[in-house]
């Protein structure tokens, strides 16, 4: 076999691209199910209570429609750990928006104007749905989202505290965000007698399957999942969501093809959200800079059905050496929905208010933020005590700062202006975990001498169809067009998620020993291909699980610089520049693409995201992508992704991290710290709106810290 120029590194096109310009690739609403029918959820409209009764009547009198089902008429579902799941089991309402019925009629327009025409009664309780500190019921979970500890404690940070010669002390806040995936949730369900395909917009389709199985009590490979092409999901498509189990439901009480897709306004309660999060941050330092003390702590809200905590004070865990630390995860369970992954799910909110806190502390010390930071770069993992697979943070800091033109800066807020313009420049860091799972593939020649590779990966808009495409032609030497990456489909084994940036890393290293494994099965036969081709199966789950202690991340830094109206208090971003650490490369265009994705989305946290609460009814006052706020772009200049040459063994056979939340990591923190550098005005809400800019320019300009003992 002929080796040819290797194609992981370069800047391979997307091999789906053609499909997606042309429109024949299929998402999971598209794909051409004979007799299909319509459903139509009906969602509470109260915060909490009992459905009394369901008034079917009028909704049963329009023609097409075929039935109208609630909890007393659907197949009974498996008990769950997972009770947003269990739709329709139950006449009990535990948050405003959960399903309490669904038509299914003949066409979409008859199964919504059916679903208008249901009358539902309910019996009342009170609630509660507001987040509120010294709230008796807030308690510390013993795991957080991920497997991390809920708290962690090592020397007596208290103690560290008090005698420290300079102390931060600051409270910063981050709303509810809602993941506004391109393509909304939409599912088809089709029901061969105990056999279930869904046809699904999905990041983890083999891990859907499985969960769906559950539900329905289905043996293993009974639940098939379809999803080709995914238009995007955020973490809100990484798990199985109502809509989904619907949709199976309503096809197994019709005996058809039963289509879900659900609009934009019910997506902001169906399918999940980041949780708000009040974090207190206190750090204690010498003169130097030298950090003595960490303290971190976040509240945050869940469900009264599920107590999911998302894994917020981790990122101090790892940042930054001091021998005396506190981390503490709180929780309130409400009558509220469930909040659940949303792009760098805990990493995104708890860097804002650590490097916002960091900036806070540079400031107090007169000393360069990026100095302190350099300052207190630990040797090994302060969390764990392993060493570092790879960490280049300060490497992103020196070479970040050179490319974005830091040296020379003036640290003096409102020092630079330009009209009514004033103008600022602010750095932060970030960081997201390295993760691999378990994953299994095969890699199989075909009789004509092309390859086709299958994998249960999800392209979510991602590139990494592409990105495993390349792995795979490198390891079987020849040129992607003879490679055929089959992906998106549950029957082809085991795979994790497309989410906490472990894609790639987790399916490319079954690639990469599928192909390898097959590669050497030719060499054995002398490169003669049998009439019924040869394949080779590939698990990784030996491999991971050898894998040594180490402490896996990947790093960066954030530049930002801004300019402020000073009348108005306007912020327009007018450069973002990332420099990361992020292992080897795979595609430098996707991955470029992935990581200037993030830093646009941590804009929009930054300057526009928040979900506003309504405590009167448990849900959202702005549920539309038309008063719900996101980057524009208007509001995207110019922003820049760079990464440096890693090389990292201890990851996996690519040696390469994943990239998908990195960029949004520390985003938000720059742009703040850029906004303070601009105007004197420390903005620790987000997000930064021209309301609390001009309050803050009104008031005058705030440090935000206070002086230790002996700085007295």
């Amino acid at each position: 076999m002929t080796t040819l120029q290797r194609t992981v590194g370069a800047e391979v096109t997307r091999v789906e691209g053609r499909a997606k310009v042309t429109g024949a690739a299929l998402y999971a609403y598209e794909y051409p199910v004979p007799d299909a029918l319509y459903a139509w959820a009906v969602q509470s409209t109260v915060p909490r209570g009992t459905v009394r009764a369901v008034d079917t009547v009028a909704a049963l009198s329009l023609p097409g429609v075929v039935a109208v089902l609630d909890s007393r008429n659907v197949a009974r579902l498996r008990p769950t750990d997972t009770p947003e799941l269990a739709v329709l089991q139950s006449p009990e309402v535990a948050y405003r928006g959960q399903i309490v019925a669904a038509v299914v009629a003949n066409s979409f327009e008859t199964a919504r104007q059916a679903a208008a025409a249901v009358r539902v009664e309910y019996d009342v309780d009170d609630h509660d749905a507001e987040l509120m500190d010294g709230d008796p019921r807030i308690f510390v979970p013993e795991t957080v989202n991920g497997g991390y500890p809920g708290h962690t404690e090592t020397g007596d940070v208290e103690a560290a505290l008090a005698t420290a010669p300079v102390v931060l002390d600051a409270t910063y806040t981050t709303p509810p965000e809602h993941t506004a995936a391109m393509e909304p949730h939409a599912t088809i369900a089709v029901w061969d007698g105990d056999t279930l395909t869904l046809y699904n917009g999905d990041q983890g389709p083999w891990m859907t399957a499985a969960r769906v199985a559950e539900l329905f009590g289905l043996p293993e490979g009974a639940v098939r999942i379809v999803a080709d092409h995914t238009g995007g999901g955020f973490g809100s498509k990484a798990i199985s969501r109502p809509p989904t189990v619907l949709a199976a439901l309503a096809a197994r009480a019709v005996g058809r093809p039963v289509k879900v897709a659900a609009t934009r306004q019910q997506m902001f309660t169906m399918v999940s959200y980041r949780t708000p999060t009040l974090q207190r941050v206190r750090l204690g330092a010498e003169r130097d800079g030298r950090l003595t003390a960490i303290w971190h702590d976040a509240l945050q809200q869940s469900s009264t059905l599920t107590p999911y905590c998302e894994q917020t004070v981790t990122c101090s865990r790892v940042m930054y050496a001091a021998r005396h630390r506190r981390t503490t995860h709180r929780l309130a369970q409400l009558d509220v929905p469930t909040p659940s992954w949303m792009r760098a799910p805990g990493e995104a909110p708890g860097m804002f208010a650590l490097e916002s806190a960091m900036d806070e502390l540079a400031v107090a010390l007169g000393m360069d933020p990026i100095d302190l930071r350099v300052a207190n770069e630990p040797s090994v993992d302060p969390g764990t005590g392993h060493p570092f697979s790879s960490r280049n943070l300060v490497a992103c800091l020196r070479e970040g700062a050179a490319r974005f033109g830091w040296a020379g800066r003036d640290p003096a807020p409102g020092s630079r202006r330009e009209g009514h313009w004033l103008l600022g420049t602010g750095v932060a860091a970030c960081n997201y975990p390295a993760l691999t799972w378990p994953s299994t593939a095969t890699a199989r020649v075909e009789p004509g001498g092309g390859f086709t590779v299958r994998i249960a990966a999800a392209d979510i808009g991602t590139g990494a169809r592409t990105a495993l495409t390349q792995v795979a032609a490198d390891e079987l030497g020849v040129g992607i067009d003879r490679v055929t990456l089959d992906i998106g489909r549950s029957a082809y084994g085991q795979a994790p998620w497309a989410g906490g940036s472990m894609g790639l890393s987790s399916w490319g290293w079954a690639v990469f020993k599928a192909c390898r494994a097959l590669t050497k099965r030719l060499d054995e036969v002398s490169g003669a291909i049998p009439p019924g081709g040869l394949e080779e199966r590939a698990d990784t789950a030996e491999d991971v699980a050898a894998r040594r202690a180490f402490s896996r991340h990947a790093y960066g830094a954030q530049f930002a610089e801004v300019r402020v109206d000073a009348v108005t208090g306007q912020v327009r971003v007018d450069r973002l520049l990332g420099m990361f650490a992020a292992g080897r490369v795979i595609n430098p265009r996707t991955a470029g693409s992935q990581l200037r994705g993030g830093m646009c989305m941590g804009l929009s946290m930054a300057l526009h995201e928040g979900l506003e609460p309504d405590p009167r009814f448990g849900d959202f006052a702005n549920h539309d992508l038309a008063t719900y706020h996101i980057a524009a772009n208007a509001d995207v200049r110019d922003v820049q992704a760079h990464w440096l040459e890693e090389n990292d063994d201890e990851l996996n056979p690519m040696g390469s991290k994943g990239v998908g939340e990195l960029g949004i990591v520390g985003t938000a923190a720059a742009i703040a710290n850029a906004v303070y550098h601009a105007t004197g005005v420390r903005v620790r809400d987000l997000p930064i709106t021209v309301e609390r800019v001009r309050a803050g320019l009104s008031a005058g300009p705030s440090a935000g810290f206070s002086a230790g003992p002996s700085a007295r």
